[in-house]
């Protein structure tokens, strides 16, 4: 199916004819197979449409339909259709753009067809392609190595086993694994629902509901009221069951039971994600997981690489410094080293750039990678500039274990590294031996004889110190793992700002200590030099067992364990596939200074959810001990619903709903106690719902006993609404005002508002209070509006007295925030 000759030990491959991959294609032997990235339009309408308690809603409002009941029967669905427009339009816009980033992460695939190297879709690729692998990159299909090429591939996204695999002409590889080092061909063997990774991953990759932290304690809650919700039900069925309640009445305190459902409440931090993702598209960060957005607000320590974070990942050369020879033949022999090296990278291309030289034939090729810290070339022939035999170039402290160094030459390395250069060491052995002495892994020879010391300069990022420093205004901690020399990247994290006298730490250092002493090393040092790829990986989970939310950034495939570690996996746009494919965030355009926004970003999205479900919270807390208190206080009226449908509507939709709109807009970063959030709401929620209640309450007996004077009044059940009406519409007036009293306190724009919250000098919220009160004033002052909503309209004095119990409860909740009357009866500390 493919030709191939062999000349200077490189199989050149032909690949297939254009006509053969159209027959393959047609018949069925194309890579072409689907994986949704996200639902179906359909499935999107059915999960936000027919929900419990939609149905529950739905039914109600028939029913309120069958007994004339108009106005109420539109509320409801307003209820109903309002939520289910906004939460379909926006998963149709969250839809589209997941859509989007399948399509611009998707990787790209080499293959050889009629002995060119062409770029493809995967889709593209049929049975019989001989496809070019490079370090870094993913395997797309399953197939077999072909040529004389030889990799070491990573199979852990498959096996969960992170050791690295060799693998050479004849030996399989299996889609979704990635390589780490080296070059080869493969034949793909089978491709669509055949792959391996496919039949592992195709529930994976599809679209997943994943439950955040916070929607998994909020889902919670929201099923908690539920029960209690269908509690109600059934007293209230009990009621009308024995005539106590008429049918209409019934169907009324249904609808209101159903509301106090907080439904929309799981829809709007739904939303707030959905619009923080598409927000965050547009500073140049791609997320790629459904719960990064949360994980972004709970960071607060990150850890990098050097290379590609700190630094642009573009390295020059600085300067060679010869041992045994003249500096004019050291570069000779690094120039025909760097042309002969076919497995390139960074330090290579450097090379390159400097030193010219010509393609020698090779006996082996030991590609670098992390963990070993070397790569190596064996030549058969002797050439005018090149001896025959190994050459060895690697990290100093890796090769002096078989190589002697002078004191001088020692000397010499370490002030290279103190000065923040990358430094290397070059090598020659004579003999022509295998690297690999009966191992599957490469082995240095026993001796080596040293040729020259060669230094490399990063290139700082520009924004390195002002991104750095954006980190620390964001209580985010930052560590750097890096493979590099501990001395060349503190060097580097100084002239970044992480500040002097950092504390540092090496890979050899890490290897001798015992577990505690490591934990202990992971916590308390900064800096982390010549580490192996399973050293980052052990730091991050050490890091992770201490408490603390681990975000890391990296680029290579020497990342891919640690990233997979950790609570938040960020890759760089120009990082390797492999890296792209494990990340939570893809950093597009390798926007390293837009990661401190997007941390902030994070935090104002939590931070404006939990200012959310506090007010939702006091709203539902307050309701359902308004109707168990009225079922054991009130006399002859015992039992009957303090508010009617309409009434609630008012109610949730002044002092809840409206200003709900404006708090995730308006929220700012800042981080939150890492403690349950229900525990985190109870410093402010608890005091004003108990007050809250109990004012209420008060009101609305007051009002209902105002009637009576000595005898009690036996009252027609049908006339009980009519009766009620005052007393329900001063417990409507009494909860707006002070629901809208509460806005400031959660924001509060004076330090005379200071109880529940900080002070944060904002006022806009209390601007939206008061405009909500205007609101409230014409609903009251127009009869069409008021007579819509079954409110009375009470005298001038009644409305004073009630404004003024509103401000005795506003001081009296504030004394009691601020003394910590609930904490101290709890005996724990809730602020």
């Amino acid at each position: 199916m493919s030709d191939r000759q062999d000349i200077n030990n490189i199989s050149i491959i032909h690949g297939l004819t254009e006509d053969q991959v159209l027959n393959l294609r047609a018949t069925g032997q194309g890579n072409h197979v689907k994986l949704n990235t996200s639902r179906s339009y359909q499935e999107i309408l059915k999960e936000n449409l027919f929900t419990f308690i939609n149905t529950v809603f739905l039914s109600i409002s028939l029913i309120l339909i069958s007994l004339s009941r108009y106005g109420d029967a539109f509320l409801v669905i307003v209820v109903i259709l309002g939520g289910v427009i906004i939460s379909v339009c926006q998963e149709i816009w969250a839809k589209q753009k997941l859509d989007q980033i399948a399509l611009l992460t998707r990787p790209l695939a080499t293959v050889i067809r009629e002995s060119k190297q062409q770029n493809i879709d995967p889709s593209d690729i049929v049975v019989g392609d001989i496809l070019v692998v490079h370090t870094g990159d993913q395997i797309l299909v399953d197939g077999k190595v072909v040529g004389k090429g030889k990799i070491e591939v990573d199979e852990s996204l498959l096996t969960g086993e992170s050791d690295l695999i060799p693998k050479q002409a004849g030996q399989p590889v299996y889609s979704g694994s990635f390589c780490v080092s080296g070059t080869t061909y493969y034949e793909a063997q089978k491709v669509g629902t055949e792959n391996l990774a496919y039949q592992l991953t195709v529930g994976a990759r599809a679209f997943r509901q994943i439950y955040t932290p916070l929607q998994q304690e909020i889902n919670l809650v929201i099923r908690v009221f539920l029960l209690l919700s269908c509690f109600l039900w059934i007293l209230v069925a009990i009621n009308w069951y024995f005539g106590f309640y008429t049918f209409a009445d019934t169907v009324q305190y249904a609808a209101v039971i159903a509301g106090l459902v907080p439904s929309g409440l799981y829809l709007a931090i739904t939303l707030a994600y959905t619009l923080g993702a598409v927000k965050m598209v547009g500073q140049e960060v791609l997320i790629q997981q459904a719960n990064a957005v949360e994980s972004l607000s709970n960071i607060d320590l990150l850890c990098l690489d050097k290379t590609g974070t700190l630094t642009a990942n573009r390295i020059t050369l600085q300067s060679i410094y010869p041992i045994g020879l003249d500096e004019i033949k050291l570069g000779s022999i690094l120039g025909e080293y760097a042309a002969s090296t076919t497995a390139k990278n960074q330090t290579i291309e450097a090379l390159e750039k400097v030193f010219s030289g010509r393609r020698r034939s090779l006996i082996f090729e030991i590609p670098f990678t992390s963990t070993r810290k070397w790569s190596g070339l064996s030549f058969a022939s002797q050439e005018e500039n090149l001896l025959s035999g190994t050459y060895i170039l690697g990290a100093p402290e890796i090769l002096a274990e078989v190589t002697q160094l002078s004191t001088k030459v020692t000397q010499q390395i370490q002030e290279l590294t103190q000065q923040g250069f990358r430094v290397l060491l070059f090598a020659y052995n004579p003999k022509i031996n295998s690297l690999y002495q009966d191992s599957e892994q490469p082995q240095l020879p026993t001796e080596l004889f040293p040729l020259g010391i060669i230094s490399f300069q990063d290139e700082l990022r520009p924004e390195a110190r002002e991104t750095v420093e954006g980190f620390s205004e964001a209580g985010i901690e930052v560590k750097v793992i890096s493979g590099d020399h501990p001395q060349t990247v503190a060097n580097l994290a100084l002239q970044a700002g992480l500040g002097s006298n950092i504390p540092v730490i090496s890979g050899p250092e890490l290897a001798k200590l015992d577990d505690t002493q490591f934990i202990q090393a992971a916590a308390s040092k900064t800096i982390f030099g010549r580490v192996t790829p399973h050293q980052k990986a052990r730091l991050i989970r050490s890091l992770k067992k201490q408490g603390h939310y681990v975000a890391m950034i990296g680029d290579g495939v020497n990342d891919v364990l640690s990233l997979k570690e950790a609570n938040l996996a960020i890759a760089m746009e120009s990082g390797s596939k492999a890296t792209r494919s494990v990340a939570d965030i893809v950093l597009l355009k390798n926007s390293f200074a837009s990661l401190p926004h997007t941390f902030l970003e994070g935090q104002r999205i939590q931070n404006g959810i939990q200012d959310v479900l506090k007010l939702f919270m006091i709203r539902v807390f307050c309701f359902n001990l308004l109707i168990f208190a009225t079922g054991f206080i009130g006399g002859f009226i015992g039992g009957t619903f303090p508010l009617l449908n309409k009434h609630s509507a008012v109610v949730t939709l002044i002092s809840v709903g409206f200003p709900t709109v404006c708090i995730p807009i308006w929220a700012k970063p800042g981080i939150l106690p890492r403690r349950s959030i229900v525990r985190s709401l109870l410093h402010f929620t608890l005091p004003a719902t108990l007050t809250l209640t109990l004012v209420s309450l008060g009101v609305y007996l007051t009002y209902l006993a105002r009637p009576f004077s000595g005898n009690e009044l036996f009252i027609d059940l049908d006339q009980l609404n009519e009766f009620l009406s005052v007393p329900r519409s001063a417990l409507v007036t009494i909860m707006v005002l002070c629901g809208l009293l509460l806005v400031p306190f959660l924001k509060p724009p004076t330090k005379a508002w200071v109880g529940g919250e900080n002070y944060s000098g904002d006022w806009r919220y209390t601007f939206v209070a008061l405009a909500l009160l205007g609101v409230y004033i014409v609903i009251l002052a127009v009869p069409a509006i008021r007579q819509f909503f079954e409110l009375s309209l009470l005298n001038t004095h009644d409305y004073f007295l009630i404004s003024w119990l509103a401000l005795v409860w506003c001081l009296l909740l504030r004394y009691i925030w601020r003394a910590k009357l609930l904490d101290k009866f709890l005996g724990v500390d809730l602020s």
